[in-house]
């Protein structure tokens, strides 16, 4: 099921048979000169629809949070970014507003690395108000969250791998890239040519210091070998492994 498609009526039944809800998350940031600005927001939602469209009987798939934690990126014009502290007051706020329907179990399924930390101290954050509940326990239900980043599975890393042996990077990756051309064959970029073709690697700092040293957006990345084929073999093994998981938290 895909609860922005779905009545209300729709989720008081999944409610029934299901206490378990992915809600794919990521960022709204500059991918390269080839890479769409919502790459890192794209990808998990791509792979966690294409779950659904496998078992939607098994899954309830929620809405995107989009926009994530990418001050280093907004040197680059068309990034969006949040503050840690505000993307931890909303991922807060998300949760308890599922939390007061029936949901327990909590499934971000991230497409960004920087947000890691702060998915993590939302975690934290969400579970200290209920330890500082003076109700205790009484009356609640229980709450499990759990992060996954999309590439976090062997088999899915192992194939970006086989695909990217060289150039495969580490911003505005080839294999991210593909999976968006996978979803939108239509606004792919095969054309734009890049130099160097395999980019710089080095540390991240501030938006002012990476768009010096990282002018064109990529990180130890080549990603003109993208294309949609590509990524539909990256989309099919990344929703197997989360299907699989997500049956394994649910339990």
């Amino acid at each position: 099921m895909l609860l922005p498609v779905s009545t209300w009526q729709d989720i008081e039944r999944w409610l029934t048979k299901s206490r378990t809800i992915v809600v794919p998350i990521g960022s709204m940031e500059q991918h390269g000169p080839n890479g769409f600005i919502g790459t890192d927001a794209l990808c998990p939602e791509i792979i966690a629809r294409h779950a659904e469209s496998l078992a939607p009987d098994d899954i309830l798939v929620g809405p995107t949070f989009n926009v994530g934690c990418a001050q280093h990126h907004l040197g680059f014009p068309g990034t969006i970014t949040l503050r840690p502290s505000t993307m931890i007051a909303a991922m807060a706020d998300w949760t308890e507003s599922l939390m007061r329907h029936g949901f327990e179990r909590i499934y971000w399924y991230n497409g960004h690395g920087g947000n890691i930390s702060t998915i993590e101290a939302a975690f934290s954050e969400i579970h200290a108000r209920r330890s500082f509940d003076p109700r205790g326990a009484d009356n609640r239900p229980g709450l499990s969250l759990k992060r996954r980043d999309w590439w976090d599975f062997r088999d899915v890393m192992g194939l970006c791998n086989k695909l990217y042996p060289v150039g495969h990077g580490s911003h505005a990756t080839a294999s991210e890239v593909s999976v968006t051309y996978f979803a939108y064959p239509d606004r792919a970029r095969p054309e734009v040519e890049m130099s160097p073709k395999i980019a710089p690697n080095g540390r991240i700092g501030d938006a002012v210091q990476y768009r010096r040293d990282f002018p064109d957006g990529r990180i130890g990345s080549d990603p003109t070998q993208s294309n949609a084929a590509d990524g539909a073999k990256i989309v099919e093994a990344a929703a197997q492994a989360m299907l699989e998981d997500v049956k394994r938290f649910s339990e």
